[in-house]
């Protein structure tokens, strides 16, 4: 139903009145009228007045194709396209070069972002949604290249003893040049003494807290330096301690880190880390020259934050059949005997399955200095530890070996003061 109209002589009435008194309720008083009757006159004379003197600045009524399809409307706007192909193609360029008003092409499309979508010269929102994936797959591909190198240093340095009872001498998060150095010493000489079948370094044996959570002064900066830390005052003296012994490293968080930047090339690696351009995973890591095998299972082509937690806790090795190494705590859900790292707190969980029976789940400790520069580090716990396996049987039985004033590991005694 039509809007009634209101007599022009009324509508003027109702203006002079409103700029007479002020505001419409005073008006309405001095007239004796109703206010809304008075409010509805006196809006009526805005809307007219708006229509007159507001119209769109691209309006032009001479233009306006009343008669134009939605698809005549199209070809006009491919007929600029094609005209003008290396002219942006904005909203204004169209109001001065078309042979149409807004008003025309508006009606059917709504905003010129649909127009341009609905003739073809902008990709569509389904065309956007696969071009924004395709790109977020592309972004990660060097990463894959990367994935191939790890998965070859899975078991390259394999060694077998040929001894029923194994002996693994377990440690994890010593954290490069961050490593207490009495941890190290206790650590190499019961190597040693031990010669155990294999070393898990499991995880977190680089720190780099460059790249972490911690915000770290890049002017002390010392990335090159942290990185030969761990060849020449951890994996060296280890190999040199024991020679017939399976060294293997369990990828954890700052390892999977490293490597990401590795493959980025970002401008951190190539300000700090100009000495080690071009050096593969076996190079930085110490893989080859220690002959060390790399347990790393992650896609490091991962996307999202969580994405990534997902992907550093798919590494994992199982030895003999018996004992799992697993840098997080939440490795104990697969129901095996084993250890895990990165709390750097020290403890011993017993549980039960009715495979296994009664078994025990070791969150071992770490090698980190407690009075760490970059945080609070006074709740954690060095230790580090053995298992002994009966490759037959599958038992364990687990030693553990904290570190503080002194340690004692078969008997002897290790003193921080005295040497």
């Amino acid at each position: 139903m039509a809007a009634p109209t209101i007599d022009r002589r009324l509508i003027d009435e109702a203006v002079e009145a409103v700029a007479k008194y002020g505001s419409v309720s005073a008006a309405a008083r001095a007239l004796d009228l109703p206010r809304g009757t008075l409010s509805s006159r006196y809006h009526a004379a805005k809307d007219e007045w708006r229509r007159v003197n507001m119209a769109p600045l691209s309006e032009d009524a001479s233009r306006f194709r009343e008669d134009w399809t939605a698809e005549d409307c199209i070809a006009e706007l491919r007929r600029l396209v094609d005209e003008h192909p290396d002219a942006v193609l904005s909203r204004n360029f169209v109001r001065v070069n078309s042979a149409m008003s807004e008003s025309t092409w508006n009606r059917y499309f709504g905003t010129f972002e649909e127009f341009k979508r609905s003739a073809g010269v902008k990709l569509s929102r389904q065309q956007h949604s696969l071009e924004r994936k395709i790109a977020k797959h592309a972004s990660v591909d060097h990463y894959r290249a990367m994935n191939v190198q790890r998965a070859a240093y899975e078991g390259a340095y394999d060694r077998e003893s040929g001894r029923r009872f194994k002996v693994l001498l377990r440690a994890s998060d010593l954290h490069d040049i961050e490593c207490d150095e009495f941890f190290l010493s206790v650590l190499i000489d019961v190597a040693k003494r031990v010669q155990p079948d294999v070393i898990c370094l499991n995880g977190d044996v680089f720190d780099l807290p460059e790249f972490g959570k911690y915000q770290v002064d890049p002017r002390v900066w010392d990335v090159v330096g942290r990185i030969k830390h761990v060849h020449e005052r951890i994996l060296s003296p280890l190999r040199e301690a024991c020679p017939a012994a399976q060294i293997d490293l369990v990828e954890g968080n700052h390892e999977f880190r490293l490597l990401r930047h590795l493959a980025d090339a970002t401008p951190a690696m190539r300000a700090i880390l100009a000495d080690l351009h071009g050096m593969t995973v076996g190079q930085l890591l110490g893989l080859d020259k220690y002959e060390v095998n790399y347990h790393a299972k992650g896609d490091l082509a991962a996307y999202r934050e969580r994405d990534i937690r997902a992907e550093v806790a798919q590494s994992y090795k199982v030895y003999w059949n018996a004992v799992l190494a697993y840098h997080f705590p939440d490795g104990k859900k697969y129901r095996l005997p084993g250890f895990s790292g990165h709390h750097h707190a020290w403890g011993v969980e017993h549980l039960y399955s009715a495979e296994r029976g009664a078994y025990q789940w070791v969150h071992g400790g770490c090698g980190h200095v407690r009075d760490a520069s970059y945080t609070d580090g006074t709740r954690w716990q060095l230790e580090f530890g053995l298992c002994h396996v009966d490759t037959q049987t599958g038992a364990v039985a687990h030693e553990c070996i904290p570190v503080g004033d002194f340690a004692v590991a078969g008997g002897k005694y290790y003193d921080r003061v005295k040497p």
